[in-house]
């Protein structure tokens, strides 16, 4: 029997991909959005629809045309991304959308340390005033980020201080996104908080990428001042450093180390720890090897 239509957007990034993938092996109906059409994978029986920019509301309700539920991949950090996410919103209400999945941030709150987390719940709260059956996926920091934020010369810096951060992999993200897009209505007005299977501090994630590498590998933690100094020359708007520097001050502040049983609830398989990650992941940390 086929199931509602499930609108995956995000469809050619790390979280939407990887859903978009899982729902059309099993068979689910998946509609599959993106900004450029041509770069959208070809799955079977998944449809393309026409280029969707969330802040595009006539675009976005084409797309969403006829769709069940809204899987919702939160946009590129912008000064206007709580806007456009709740102009697309919008859009999925306007067309009969019965309910969205929407993937949020561990911690999301109006008084969040971390910036971006703010945007967060504003979009929860405008998903919320929708009354539309509802799951947030509260994610903490990706374990990609870690090597990934790891610069050549070894070093892993940030206003993090001995903070511990309960980093999760993109494919536990997806598998639990999985899950509870294809079995409905348990997972209504539900939140979830998404994390690896512990805390640890990004001292440690140094020594880890250390063992891994056969490298010196170190964190230096840094203050706020310092922070935004070696930051300075990377170019970036003043809103866009600020969400930088305050994803590691959240850190330090214990906002990201509390540890989530929900990917392997949702699963029935232990979330992913940084080591296994790193086992299964070498490109993730191939800039820090000799000649990489």
């Amino acid at each position: 029997m086929i199931g509602p239509l499930i609108a995956v957007t995000g469809a050619t990034g790390a979280v939407g991909g990887r859903v978009a993938r899982r729902l059309a092996r099993t068979g689910v109906p998946v509609r599959l959005l993106g900004r450029d059409p041509a770069r959208l994978p070809d799955l079977p029986g998944a449809d393309h629809a026409p280029a969707a920019r969330y802040g595009d509301a006539e675009a976005m309700r084409r797309a969403l045309d006829g769709a069940h539920t809204l899987f919702l991949v939160s946009a590129h950090e912008s000064p206007y991304r709580v806007r456009e996410h709740t102009t697309a919103i919008d859009a999925a209400v306007a067309v009969g959308v019965e309910r969205i999945v929407y993937v949020s941030f561990q911690g999301a709150a109006p008084d969040a340390t971390f910036t971006f987390a703010r945007d967060h719940w504003d979009t929860e709260a405008h998903i919320r005033t929708a009354e539309l059956r509802h799951t947030f996926l509260r994610d903490n920091w990706y374990l990609a980020g870690l090597p990934a934020m790891t610069g050549t010369d070894g070093v892993l810096r940030g206003p993090g201080g001995d903070g511990r951060v309960a980093a999760v992999a993109h494919e536990d993200i997806a598998d639990a996104a999985a899950v509870l897009l294809d079995e409905g209505t348990d997972h209504d007005d539900q939140v979830y908080d998404l994390t690896g299977p512990e805390a640890f501090t990004l001292a440690e994630a140094a020594g880890e990428l250390s063992r891994v590498t056969g490298r010196p590998v170190v964190y230096i933690p840094e203050t706020r001042e310092e922070a935004y100094a070696s930051r300075a020359g990377y170019g970036a708007e003043e809103w866009e450093v600020a969400g930088w520097v305050t994803s590691y001050e959240a850190i330090a502040d214990g906002e990201l180390a509390a540890v989530s049983d929900a990917v392997p609830t949702l699963t029935g398989h232990p979330a992913k720890s940084f080591a296994q990650f790193l086992v299964e992941n070498p490109d993730s940390y191939r800039h820090l090897l000799p000649g990489g």
